[in-house]
C-alpha cells in the first residue's frame, strides 16, 4: 500500500476538506423517548427505515446524546438509512459531526462518506477519504475501492477507473462482479466497446463470471452504436455458456433490427422471446410501434397497440406518441388529433413530445390555425413550450410567408426566457431573406450576435444568398470576402451561392474565376458547382469552355443534373449540324 498512500499524500486530511464544503449540520428539535431508539437499534437488527429524513435525525440527536454512546456499528446503520433514501448532503453533515463529537469512524463508516461524495459528483473528496483511512491505520476494502470506481465511472472518467482497477489486481484485492460491471458499464458509455469485450474476457479468465447485466450492457452499446453482427455474436455467446438473455437483452437487438428495417429477424426474435418466457415489456412494445410508424405501417402499429392492451401491458406516453407521430407523418391529421384527445381517458397526461408532435403535424400540413391554438392549449394547461416547440411554429409560419407572427413568436419566445439556437435563427434567418426582408434578416443576425451565439457558415450562407436575391450583389461580394480572412472559412455551397449570383448578373468571367479558385482556397468542388457554370457557359453559348468543365466534372465523378441535360438536350434538338452537343450527351 505504500505507492497508494504516496499517491494520495495530497489529500491526507479528509475531514478538513469535508469541513471547507460547508454543509449544514442539521438539528432535530424533536428529543424521541427511549423507546424510540430501542425500536430501530435492537440488536438483532441489521438495518434502519425512515419513512422521513426527520425521523432519522431525531435518532442520531438521539444517540449522540445516549450514554454510554452507542457502538459506530449502530452509526453505520443509520447512515446506510440516510443514504439509501438518498439524503447524501445529510449523511455527510452527520459523519462530520461524529468526527467532531469524538465518535471513531472505522471503514464501514468512511466507506459510506466516500459512496456520498461519490454520488455527489465529487470523487476527488472520496479519495480524500480515502487518504483519511490511509492515515487512520485503516485497510480500504473491495468496497472503498468499488465504491471510487463507480464514482469515476459516474464523473466520465473511465481511464482512471480502469487504471484503479488495475491497481486493485496489481495490491492482490479480487474485483468482484458489481466492480467489473462498473467498469464495463463506464466503457460502453464513451463508446469503447472493444475495450469493454476484452474485460469480459479477463473477466472469465480471473473466476469472475459474467451475468446477463455484464452482456446486456455490452450488447446495448454495439446496438446504439450500428455494431448489430458483433451484438448478434456476443448475444450467441451469451446463451451458449448459459446466461439467459433478459427482457433488456432482447428490447436493444429488436430497437437496433427495426433501425436497419430488418423486419423478418425483428420477428423470429420476437417470438423466441416469447417462447423463452422472457415477457416483452411497455418498452419493448413502444419500440416496435415507434419503428413501424416511422417506415408507414400504421396500421400493423395500431395492431401491437391493441396486442398490448389484451395482455394487460398498458400503452404508455411514449407508445402513443409515436402513434400520433406516425399519423402525422402520414397526413392523417385528424386521427393523430383523436389519438391525443384520448390521452387524458387512457390515464396518460399530455406531455411536451406529445404536444410538439401534434404542432409539428399541423405546421406541415399547413394547418398553422389549429397548430398556433394548440400551442396556447398547451400553456393554458401547464405544459411549458421548449425551444423545439417555438422552432417549430416559426418554421410552419415562415413556410407559408406568415413573417410577422412568426417574428411575433420569436420575441414572446425570448420574453419567456427561452434561448434561440442555431436552429430558431436558421429558420427565421431563411424565411425572411427568401420572402426578400434582408435588412430584417440583418437585425435578426445581429440579434443572434449580441446574444453570444456565434454565427455558423450557414447562416452566412443565408445571408448572402438573400442578398444575392435582391440584387445587392456588392454587399454579398464584401461579406464573402470577409469570411475568407475572419472566417468561418467559406464551403462548397456558399461559393456556389456567389457563383450564381455573380452569373445572375451577367459577370461570367468574375463567376469562373472565383470558379477556379476553389480548389486554390482548397474547397472541393461539388456537382452544384459544375453544373452552374456549364449551364451559364452554354447559355452564352460558350462551347468550349463549356464542354471543358465537363470533361472535368465527370472525370472527377460528377454526372449532369436534370436541368442541364435538358438544357443541353434542347439544344442538342436545334443545333442544325448536332455534332457538339452529340459529344456531350455522350460524355454526359
Amino acid at each position: 500500500m505504500r505507492g497508494w498512500r504516496n499517491g494520495f499524500s495530497l489529500c491526507s486530511s479528509a475531514f478538513g476538506l469535508l469541513q471547507r464544503l460547508k454543509f449544514g449540520i442539521p438539528e432535530s428539535s424533536i428529543s424521541p423517548p427511549f423507546s424510540f431508539f430501542n425500536d430501530f437499534s435492537t440488536a438483532h437488527s441489521k438495518y434502519y427505515v425512515f419513512k422521513h429524513i426527520d425521523d432519522a435525525l431525531a435518532l442520531f440527536n438521539h444517540m449522540i446524546r445516549t450514554h454510554p454512546v452507542p457502538s459506530i456499528i449502530e452509526f453505520c446503520k443509520l447512515l446506510g438509512a440516510i443514504v439509501r433514501m438518498k439524503h447524501y448532503e445529510t449523511a455527510v453533515s452527520l459523519s462530520i459531526r461524529m468526527e467532531l463529537l469524538g465518535i471513531h469512524h472505522n471503514v464501514y463508516s468512511l466507506n459510506i462518506l466516500l459512496n456520498c461524495f461519490c454520488r455527489l459528483h465529487r470523487v476527488d473528496c472520496g479519495f480524500s477519504v480515502l487518504g483519511k483511512m490511509l492515515k487512520l491505520g485503516l485497510q480500504p476494502d473491495l468496497i472503498t475501492f468499488s465504491t471510487l470506481i463507480n464514482g469515476l465511472s459516474i464523473g466520465g472518467k473511465v481511464a482512471h477507473a480502469v487504471r484503479l482497477l488495475e491497481y486493485m489486481i496489481e495490491e492482490a484485492y479480487r474485483p468482484n462482479l458489481i466492480t467489473y460491471s462498473t467498469i464495463v458499464n463506464g466503457l460502453c458509455k464513451i463508446g469503447d466497446t472493444t475495450r469493454a469485450i476484452s474485460l469480459l474476457k479477463i473477466m472469465g479468465e480471473r473466476g469472475c463470471a459474467p451475468n446477463t447485466v455484464t452482456y446486456s450492457t455490452i450488447i446495448d452499446s454495439l446496438c446504439k452504436g450500428n455494431h448489430l453482427a458483433e451484438a448478434l455474436k456476443l448475444f450467441s455467446e451469451m446463451r451458449g455458456v448459459g446466461i439467459a438473455p433478459s427482457v433488456f437483452t432482447y428490447t436493444s437487438l429488436i430497437h437496433a433490427m427495426c433501425n436497419s428495417c430488418q423486419w423478418e429477424e425483428v420477428t423470429r426474435l420476437f417470438n423466441e422471446m416469447v417462447a423463452t418466457n422472457c415477457k416483452p415489456d411497455v418498452f419493448t412494445y413502444s419500440i416496435l410501434v415507434d419503428a413501424l410508424c416511422k417506415r408507414g405501417r400504421i396500421s400493423d402499429a395500431q395492431d401491437i397497440v391493441e396486442i398490448m392492451i389484451q395482455q394487460g401491458i398498458g400503452p404508455n406516453i411514449v407508445t402513443y406518441t409515436s402513434l400520433m407521430d406516425g399519423y402525422c407523418l402520414q397526413g392523417e391529421m385528424d386521427r393523430a388529433r383523436s389519438v391525443f384527445n384520448s390521452l387524458p381517458g387512457k390515464g396518460c397526461a399530455p406531455n411536451i413530445f406529445s404536444y410538439n408532435v401534434i404542432i409539428n403535424g399541423y405546421c406541415k400540413a399547413k394547418r398553422m390555425e389549429e397548430a398556433v391554438k394548440l400551442f396556447h392549449e398547451m400553456t393554458r394547461n401547464g405544459v411549458i413550450p421548449d425551444v423545439v416547440t417555438y422552432n417549430t411554429l416559426i418554421s410552419g409560419l415562415s413556410k407559408l410567408r406568415r413573417l410577422v407572427i412568426a417574428q411575433q413568436i420569436f420575441q414572446e419566445m425570448c420574453a419567456y426566457g427561452l434561448v434561440p439556437n442555431v436552429i430558431t435563427y436558421i429558420i427565421l434567418l431563411d424565411g425572411l431573406c427568401k420572402c426578400g426582408y434582408i435588412h430584417e434578416a440583418l437585425g435578426i443576425f445581429h440579434v443572434m450576435q449580441r446574444n453570444g451565439l456565434e454565427p455558423k457558415i450557414f447562416h452566412y450562407n443565408i445571408l448572402i444568398d438573400g442578398l444575392c436575391l435582391v440584387g445587392q450583389l456588392q454587399i454579398a461580394r464584401e461579406l464573402f470576402c470577409a469570411l475568407k480572412v475572419r472566417g468561418p472559412h467559406p464551403n462548397a455551397y456558399t461559393y456556389n451561392i456567389m457563383i450564381k449570383g455573380l452569373c445572375q448578373e451577367g459577370l461570367l468571367d468574375e463567376a469562373y474565376e472565383l470558379f477556379r479558385s476553389m480548389e486554390v482556397d482548397c474547397c472541393m468542388r461539388d456537382s452544384c458547382s459544375f453544373n452552374t457554370m456549364i449551364r451559364r457557359f452554354l447559355h452564352n453559348n460558350d462551347k468550349v469552355r463549356a464542354k471543358q468543365i465537363l470533361d472535368e466534372m465527370v472525370n472527377e465523378g460528377f454526372s449532369a443534373d436534370a436541368p442541364t441535360t435538358a438544357m443541353v438536350l434542347d439544344l442538342l434538338f436545334r443545333d442544325t449540324t448536332g455534332e457538339f452537343f452529340c459529344e456531350l450527351v455522350k460524355k454526359m
